[in-house]
């Protein structure tokens, strides 16, 4: 090689070189560390397995199995072109077969755990319930590279790391609110919170439908709600409401996730949507104006009048023969317009309602000033000291504290969107809590769940959604799932960063938190 043509190699060397270093940033060998919540225990080998054109989906244990496995298939044919075939009791001898079996006994995995052997040849998912295998599937889709998540065909090769894995989750319940009455959100952005629920393993979705600004829901008894309470938001806007069919669509999309959804129905305040609505509920018989503020507190049914609980009545009948779950949210927050004296009894008779239509009560902490029914839960958001009298009369704490929990407040001074009332929340803050020993008085057998709630004050759109909830609700779902002895901030801060490239591929618009040394971006 002559002298003159050395430095033209040499660039091209390194050229070559970078080029090395940017695939290898890109697609990095596959590795079972790559989950998020953290597994209860992870065995890994030195393997891979190749999904190619060849594999099949083998299922046992009837149509939750099979459905299960086919919404897999059809959720990783646009990445990857392939068309798996689904199909029951086949021969699971063949290489490149997935397995998924349902068992039916419970065991030491319970209703939600999983068992995932994953070989160079096959891979092994079982469950004793439908939900294990789903957070099963998550699970595989998470081993998978990230460009999995992409609507178009890519050159991938399509590679996950051996070796097993037994998960099951620390609570029963783990969710997250979205309030649609300060801002009205979609049927379809409403769908798409639910699927981010739905891969990090989230199994409630807390759905607050009525506040001052608006009245989200159809109550057919009561149809001036949505006419007139549903008709504008925070700001002036148009406002909307759901229909109750589009609210069992909502239920059905939820309940194939095995999301359990409870509506929220906010009350005595927060409540100027029904009363601009219908002036029988005020105790002037006159409507309110309708709202598009922000602040809280000023509002209040009549609580010593019949219609105002023929209203709610009526509210509630409708609302529980749409809804499956068991609890539906009477709110009760922030009702500082309503006399103590007033507020208790009626609290005492709301939950009555609800019990005739053969709901349970959940509410938010301040419920706890009442005399509670047999299972109902209190949401602790502000005040532990009604939540700490919740747990004397015997009920459960849904943890959802302003302070940790609330995806509306701001990452810092910075934030672009959120609120900072409560507290200034960064993604390691979030993380970096234990239900168990936040409160002196709650303890874990007293803990229904935790729950990360996102109120809509400053939040107009789905980028804005994306933007305060990642990467935020990973860790609250890890919260929910993992065992607090294993979770660490270092260590879980490598998997986030991980799962910077993942969330640009589900076309997430995620807050780049400076915490994080974020991969494949």
């Amino acid at each position: 090689m002559s002298a003159r043509n050395l430095p033209i190699f040499l660039c091209l060397f390194i050229v070559a070189i970078s080029s090395c270093n940017q695939q290898t940033a890109e697609t990095p060998a596959p590795t079972l560390n790559a989950v998020i919540p953290l597994p209860l225990d992870v065995v890994a080998s030195s393997d891979v397995f190749t999904f190619d054109t060849n594999a099949a989906i083998v299922t046992s244990g009837g149509a939750e199995a099979t459905r299960i496995a086919t919404m897999f298939a059809d959720m990783i044919q646009p990445a990857t072109g392939f068309k798996l075939i689904v199909s029951e009791s086949a021969d699971t001898s063949k290489a490149g077969t997935i397995s998924l079996a349902l068992t039916g006994n419970e065991g030491t995995l319970g209703a939600e755990g999983y068992e995932l052997n994953i070989t160079k040849d096959k891979i092994f998912l079982i469950a004793a319930k439908p939900a294990g295998l789903f957070y099963g599937i998550q699970t595989i889709r998470q081993l998978l590279p990230h460009s999995i998540e992409s609507s178009k065909k890519q050159n991938n090769s399509w590679t996950i790391a051996t070796g097993k894995i037994v998960d099951k989750p620390e609570y029963g319940v783990r969710g997250s609110m979205l309030d649609v009455a300060r801002h009205f959100f979609s049927l379809e952005d409403v769908k798409r919170y639910i699927d981010f629920l739905a891969f990090y393993k989230m199994n409630t979705f807390h759905w607050h439908l009525s506040d001052d600004q608006g009245w989200r829901i159809e109550i057919k008894s009561w149809p001036k709600l949505t006419s007139t309470g549903g008709s504008t938001q925070v700001g002036g806007g148009k406002g909307g409401f759901y229909t109750q069919e589009q609210y069992k669509e909502l239920i059905k999309y939820a309940s194939d996730r095995f999301i359990t959804v409870i509506p929220e129905i906010d009350m005595p305040g927060h409540t100027n949507a029904a009363l601009a609505s219908y002036p029988e509920l005020n105790c002037n018989d006159s409507a309110t104006k309708l709202y598009s503020g922000t602040e809280v507190g000023f509002s209040s049914l009549c609580t010593n009048k019949d219609i105002t609980y023929k209203f709610i009545d009526d509210v509630i009948r409708e609302l529980a023969e749409l809804t499956p779950g068991a609890y539906l949210h009477i709110g009760g927050d922030e009702s500082h317009a309503t006399k103590k004296e007033d507020y208790i009894p009626f609290v005492n008779k709301v939950q009555a309602i609800v019990k005739k239509h053969n709901k349970l009560v959940i509410g938010w902490d301040e419920i706890a000033l009442s005399t509670l029914t047999p299972n109902s839960v209190a949401q602790y958001w502000a005040d532990s000291a009604n939540s700490v009298n919740a747990v004397k009369q015997g009920a459960k704490i849904m943890m959802s504290p302003a302070a940790k929990a609330y995806l509306d407040m701001q990452y810092d001074s910075t934030s672009k969107l959120g609120l900072h009332w409560a507290a200034y929340i960064e993604v390691d803050q979030a993380y970096n809590w234990n239900p168990e020993t936040l409160v002196k008085g709650i303890s874990k057998e007293n803990i229904y769940g935790i729950e990360a709630p996102l109120w809509s004050e400053t939040v107009t759109n789905m980028n804005d959604i994306e933007w305060l909830v990642f990467p935020r609700l990973p860790g609250y779902a890890e919260i929910g799932w993992t065992p607090s002895g294993k979770r660490n901030w270092d260590e879980y801060k490598t998997r986030l960063a991980n799962h910077g490239a993942r969330l640009t591929a589900m076309d997430i618009d995620f807050y780049k938190s400076k915490r994080v040394e974020w991969k494949g971006e």
